[in-house]
């Protein structure tokens, strides 16, 4: 392993593992104050009870994110200094305005967690809840916006090796930054709604506090589905940009190697890098122009009409590609599922409904990690594209090898602590909630 794979390694790990907790700090605020809301309405204390555990979990998550969150910040000038050399000057905004909202987030945090014998007005309490949640949704955005200059670099002129003329707002208003936003919002409500879904589906299908968990269920699954089933439009968004601003990354997520009008979409396929064929496929035709263009016979380039060395890895590409598609449809099909269960009730009392919900709990965070994979591993060769390879972005500093180890070690001993902290919540809230 050469220092080039070990800083990608290092940095996949990192992002992998952070943005699952990244995107559960934007989404379960809502979570909690639709529960805290009902119990200001209803004076029950189940729903006190449920606010309160999901108040933990939030704590607990908006902890390891902070702390997973900061790894990432050091990685950048640890690993990359020749993109951070040049990039600093500017993305710094987006990155800064992100420091500014998780600070109001902490603070909203601070006021929401204790502030439950201490604010008079019960009302802005709870709004303090929503501050964390919005806050959490902007900051998530803000990091994606620099994301997207990375796929979409704009607010600069680069000549001669020097980047000049600087437009720190023309970088956060990047062409890519919409879309990509939006997919990656939406996709953060998906995957959290599901998952937490799922928890509670797996308590009522063991048969535990049924009118409670069923309540959370509800929540969850009714924000995770309402994004599930919105993502197609986002995604139809963000392929129609890549087509236009990444050809080379929509010819690889696709598979598709030979230019050509009426392009088909691939479902399934194995690719075969060194003779460039794809085998094992299911083909529809034109369909993959008409997405990508909006014409059944629009041209789409192949990857043979790029240069060998500018080709991301194929494979990769195309497994996680069509890995976040068939996750990402398996749950609208689960969220129409769920919506027609509100009409056939008798639906709720079969356990196979709650263990089909319970074994959707990982869908969405799969469908998470493999849409990562596309974005940064369809970027490839390039960490500012068309601009500066990964290359020649990467530390010359030799070691980095003993670091990704080191990461990896202190991401199990975090993923063990937080399973061990759920497992225990879980427990406590069993054991406590009560129906009044």
């Amino acid at each position: 392993m050469d220092t080039l794979e070990a800083a990608r390694l290092q940095m996949a790990t990192s992002l992998g593992f952070h943005i699952v907790f990244a995107c559960i700090g934007m989404v379960m605020p809502f979570f909690m104050i639709v529960a805290h809301y009902r119990w200001l309405k209803t004076g029950k204390q189940a729903y006190l009870d449920l606010t309160k555990a999901w108040q933990r979990g939030v704590a607990i998550f908006f902890v390891t994110g902070a702390v997973s969150g900061t790894m990432l910040s050091f990685e950048l000038g640890l690993l990359w200094p020749g993109f951070m050399k040049h990039a600093g000057p500017i993305i710094g905004m987006p990155f800064s305005l992100e420091g500014a909202a998780f600070f109001v987030e902490a603070v909203a945090f601070g006021f929401y967690l204790y502030g439950w014998k201490k604010l008079r007005n019960k009302w802005f309490h709870w709004f303090t809840g929503l501050i964390i949640g919005v806050s959490g949704v902007a900051s998530g955005i803000l990091v994606v916006a620099a994301n997207g200059w990375m796929n979409a670099p704009s607010g600069f002129v680069f000549e001669d090796g020097v980047f000049s003329q600087i437009d720190p707002v023309g970088a956060l208003m990047n062409p890519a930054w919409f879309t990509q936003s939006l997919h990656m919002t939406l996709a953060a409500f998906a995957s959290t709604g599901f998952a937490v879904a799922g928890i509670h589906a797996y308590q009522i299908w063991r048969g535990r506090k049924k009118e409670i968990h069923f309540f959370a269920f509800k929540i969850a699954l009714l924000f995770g589905s309402i994004a599930a089933l919105l993502q197609p439009i986002s995604g139809d968004l963000s392929a129609k940009d890549v087509a236009e601003r990444q050809p080379v990354k929509l010819a690889a997520m696709e598979a598709h190697y030979e230019t050509m009008e009426g392009a088909p979409i691939f479902l399934g396929g194995i690719v075969d890098e060194e003779t460039g064929t794809v085998s094992h496929k299911l083909e529809l035709p034109g369909l993959l122009s008409f997405l990508a263009f909006g014409d059944f016979n629009a041209k789409v380039r192949g990857l043979n009409d790029f240069p060998k060395e500018e080709h991301p890895p194929i494979g990769i590409t195309h497994y996680a590609f069509q890995v976040m598609v068939g996750l990402g449809s398996l749950m609208m099909l689960a969220a129409l599922i769920y919506f027609w269960s509100l009409k056939k009730t008798k639906l709720h009392d079969k356990k196979f409904f709650w263990l089909f919900f319970t074994l959707m709990a990982p869908a969405g965070f799969l469908a998470l990690e493999a849409g990562w994979t596309v974005t940064e591993v369809g970027r490839q060769p390039w960490i500012i594209h068309g601009i500066m390879r990964t290359s020649e972005a990467v530390t010359p500093v030799p070691g980095i090898q003993v670091t990704f180890f080191m990461y990896l070690a202190i991401y199990v001993v975090l993923a063990t602590a937080i399973w061990w902290l759920m497992q225990r919540q879980i427990r406590v809230f069993n054991q406590e909630t009560t129906i009044s």
